[in-house]
């Protein structure tokens, strides 16, 4: 029987793990869940690295011990990462596991009991997060130094991820709040916001100037990335006067 959700949020899972059986373990495991959706499997973590830039993941079921490049020096390496539960044979790693934030650290061989425990962990933070964002058409609401602070959609310039938490600059001010980047950008309007790299979100309205690869705006210059400039262009295209 499957696991059933109390929160209709759906976890995206990559696995990334250089032995196959543990894969199709892991697999058989997110099976039987039916919050977890599993996007792909890996097996290295730089086959990761590329997949990272193409989908949205939530959560990543990464073994420590990898040929070329660990579990943990793939961790070190992301700018943003998504949540993270460690699964491997070494329980020496533990310790460092968790001083970089992970959510659980599985030791293989892993028991279904187990694994449901830790990814109910996640669905729990992520549900959380998601919740600390409350919009609505004209503003939103973001919990930000012990304190709620109505923003003004108008006033947002662009949005900056920045390690676990995420950077609203607006026009007056900036407000550093501990959300996911992907979270937010679910909750913003897409008709007013759009994803131009793997760490900025910008107001349409703000967008003064696309100069190749920069997108400026009143208050800064931003790297447009290749991976989101169809999606720019479009958005531009479909305001741009035609003779």
């Amino acid at each position: 029987m499957k696991q059933s959700s109390k929160f209709n949020i759906v976890i995206n899972c990559l696995i990334v793990d250089d032995e196959p059986i543990a894969r199709e373990g892991m697999l058989e495991y997110i099976s039987q869940i039916d919050y977890l959706n599993a996007v792909a499997q890996c097996k290295s973590a730089t086959e990761a690295a590329c997949l990272l830039q193409k989908k949205k993941i939530d959560l990543i079921f990464l073994d420590v011990q990898m040929p070329k490049l660990t579990g943990i020096e793939f961790l070190k390496a992301l700018a943003e990462p998504p949540l993270i539960i460690f699964t491997t044979a070494y329980s020496e790693y533990a310790l460092e596991g968790f001083e970089l934030n992970v959510v659980d650290y599985l030791l293989k061989p892993i028991s279904f009991a187990r694994f449901l425990k830790s990814v109910e962990k996640a669905q729990s933070y992520l549900n959380a997060k998601n919740k600390e964002v409350s919009v609505t058409q004209d503003f939103f609401f973001v919990k930000c130094n012990g304190k709620i602070e109505k923003i003004v959609m108008a006033d947002v310039v662009y949005i900056e991820a920045m390690a676990n938490y995420v950077i609203i600059h607006t026009r007056q001010k900036k407000y550093i709040t501990y959300l996911t980047f992907s979270g937010i950008e679910e909750q913003l309007p897409s008709h007013l916001f759009v994803r131009v790299h793997k760490s900025y979100i910008v107001s349409i309205s703000a967008i003064q100037t696309i100069d190749g690869n920069d997108l400026i705006t009143s208050t800064m210059r931003l790297p447009l990335s290749k991976n989101y400039r169809n999606e720019v262009m479009d958005r531009i295209e479909s305001r741009l006067l035609k003779r």
